[in-house]
């Protein structure tokens, strides 16, 4: 558990696997979410997610250069991860966002995508 929490166990790693999982893809898109994370923090995280093997980037503008990213299947295995932290959030934490409703925000990803 120790290993886990030292890749994933800070707020704006989850933050941002969470945000690929909404579907978001591009630098700017992190940004805009409403927890506000950080340049210098995000641009780590990506990092950080990419040497580990969670997520992966591709290169989608020359000018300026400009990346894409999308979970590798290490990095959607986390589905399961964050899902539970969701219920134990909704079942512990009051106002925490209902499931039904994470869920109708979550695009269904291909197995093999």
């Amino acid at each position: 558990m120790a290993c886990s929490l030292d890749l994933l166990g800070d707020k704006w790693t989850l933050l941002v696997v969470r945000d690929l999982l909404l579907g978001k893809t591009t630098y700017s898109e992190f940004q805009k979410s409403p927890e506000g994370i950080p340049t210098n923090i995000l641009a780590e995280r990506l990092k950080r997610l990419q040497a580990a093997g969670i997520l992966e980037k591709s290169r989608y503008q020359e000018r300026p250069v400009r990346y894409a990213y999308r979970l590798t299947a290490k990095g959607r295995d986390l589905r399961s991860v964050l899902s539970a932290m969701i219920d134990w959030g909704n079942k512990y934490i009051p106002g925490t966002i209902p499931r039904e409703q994470i869920e109708a925000m979550v695009p269904q990803l291909p197995e093999n995508s």
